[in-house]
């Protein structure tokens, strides 16, 4: 999709305008407001690059200060916001609006204080996720999500799309590995929740806030748990004849009781593209490649890696390599690592889903699968999270030919539909954003949408933060019944479609 200009604008939003941006820069001073069209189509999409659109102003706060004062002049102007941080988001969370203020959050970039006698560091939400671990590792300590995309997300987007990764079997999402925030209302106020204490009283504020995807407020610090590096770490490379097989091995791994530290599989598609890309030493006469990564004390993983060959023997595997050093299990996760930048070497353009299934529906999901790309003409490469059934299909289309981009996401809707069909849900770690929105009555009644956005409402009541996203119909506050201590609300418009 091209580039989006600026629309036209009358005299009378020309002036307001002016008016909004002399206020903000006063807040914001020096180079922290962008209003030059040519800057600010740096920010016109995030990862779902398939839509596009400029921002009405782009504000960079330095300091919570300025965070606060920025929303309480946006709502006590009824100005709509839009968070962003790195803008790696996958399921348009972060797309700007036209008639919006994007906030974004890539300044807030500090390590504040790392206390190993509490195994937590305190970080801006602008900090990569991987510049966490690269600053508690000197001591023996990481920290354990770990999302492909984790050299460049930050840890303020983790929180809002509640971000897993190839680790995330064992250790859990980001919910399980933050401890406290620090978040922004919409109306100014600087709240705290949680801290470096194991659990936070009261009700769980902090499980709403993540995975909320920047509609209740603007994540501005956070608190995360670190752990110590496992003693050995050992990696298996399993090749399978067919898809179905490997799919099994995972199932077969986790019945028996084994939950490795990560266990991914990638179809032949996507095993090509990596190992072209990467050279990681991936077998290319199979046509389904399962990584299972085991941790713990040697002697630990030493018995476990046994148990993973008989099963995996057992489900027919046609090739096996365990790690014998570091080097090799790195080399091992690095094609897996970069597959999504591989699969970009062997086609124009991919849409990249996000669906969850019980992981004993993988054989079955994947055979259907096969058919819609047959069905669809597209070509899709597998890469998926196969421990917690976190599938993520690569869909190859090229959006210079006519009607593609519309039949790649008729065949990506089919897909999500597919995930609920079979007992699992829209989105693993992506979130719904706008690309998943206008399929939530899949998967929720309308009663259940309405209760969600109750909570919204006691966050945001006049809907003004990231609006657009994740609700297919937004209903008023008053409409959904009283349950914030706001007063007032205001009507809040049909929402766009892309």
């Amino acid at each position: 999709m091209s580039s989006l200009s600026m629309p036209a604008l009358d005299d009378a939003v020309i002036a307001r305008r002016e008016q909004i941006i002399a206020a903000l820069s006063a807040i914001v001073p020096g180079e922290g407001v962008v209003v030059d069209e040519n800057e600010m189509r740096a920010f016109e999409s995030d990862g779902l690059t398939a839509y596009k659109a400029l921002p009405f102003i782009v504000v960079l706060p330095e300091t919570v200060e300025q965070v606060a004062s920025v929303l309480e002049y946006c709502h006590s102007q009824g100005i709509k916001v839009v968070p962003r941080g790195s803008g790696t988001s996958l399921s348009g969370g972060a797309l700007p609006l036209e008639d919006a203020v994007l906030l974004v959050m890539s300044k807030f970039n500090s390590v504040l204080e790392i206390d190993y006698p509490n195994r937590c560091a305190v970080v801006q939400p602008g900090v990569t996720n991987l510049g966490i671990t690269h600053s508690v590792e000197d001591e023996g300590f990481y920290y354990a999500p770990d999302p492909s995309s984790q050299i460049a997300c930050s840890i303020g987007g983790n929180v809002a799309e509640n971000s897993g990764g190839v680790h995330c079997l064992k250790y859990g999402l980001t919910a399980n590995n933050i401890l406290g925030i620090e978040f922004v209302t919409m109306e100014g106020e600087v709240m705290r929740i949680g801290g470096k204490h194991l659990d936070a009283e009261g009700y769980d504020l902090l499980g709403i806030i993540t995975g909320s995807e920047g509609l209740l407020g603007v994540v501005t610090e956070v608190t995360v748990r670190i752990l110590q590096k496992p003693e050995t770490a050992r990696a298996l490379l399993v090749g399978f004849p067919t898809s179905e097989e490997g799919g099994q091995c995972v199932a077969d791994i986790i019945s028996d009781g084994i939950i490795p530290g990560g266990m991914e599989m990638m179809d032949s598609l996507a095993i090509q593209a990596a190992e072209d890309f990467v050279h990681a030493g991936y077998p290319l006469d199979v046509e389904a490649l399962l990584i299972v990564e085991l941790d713990g004390p040697e002697a630990e993983v030493d018995y476990l890696i046994e148990r993973v060959e008989a099963i995996a023997r057992k489900n027919n595997s046609k090739t096996l390599r365990v790690s014998q050093s570091e080097e090799e299990r790195a080399s091992f996760w690095a094609g897996r690592k970069a597959a999504f930048p591989a699969v970009g070497r062997i086609s124009p353009d991919y849409y990249c889903m996000d669906g969850t299934i019980p992981r004993k529906e993988l054989p079955k999901v994947l055979a259907r699968m096969r058919e819609l790309s047959k069905e669809y003409g597209l070509r899709v490469a597998n890469v998926f999270h196969a421990g917690d059934g976190n599938l993520h299909p690569l869909i190859l289309y090229d959006a210079n030919v006519p009607g593609e981009l519309e039949r790649t996401e008729e065949f990506g809707a089919k897909i999500l539909k597919l995930c609920v069909e079979v007992g699992g849900v829209l989105t693993g770690e992506h979130g719904v954003g706008v690309e998943k929105r206008d399929l939530m009555p899949e998967m929720f009644t309308e009663d259940d949408l309405k209760q969600q956005q109750r909570v919204k409402c006691a966050f945001d009541a006049k809907q003004l933060l990231n609006p657009g996203k994740v609700f297919p119909q937004l209903h008023r506050c008053a409409e959904l019944g009283r349950m914030h201590v706001h007063r007032g609300h205001m009507p809040f418009p049909d929402l766009p479609r892309f």
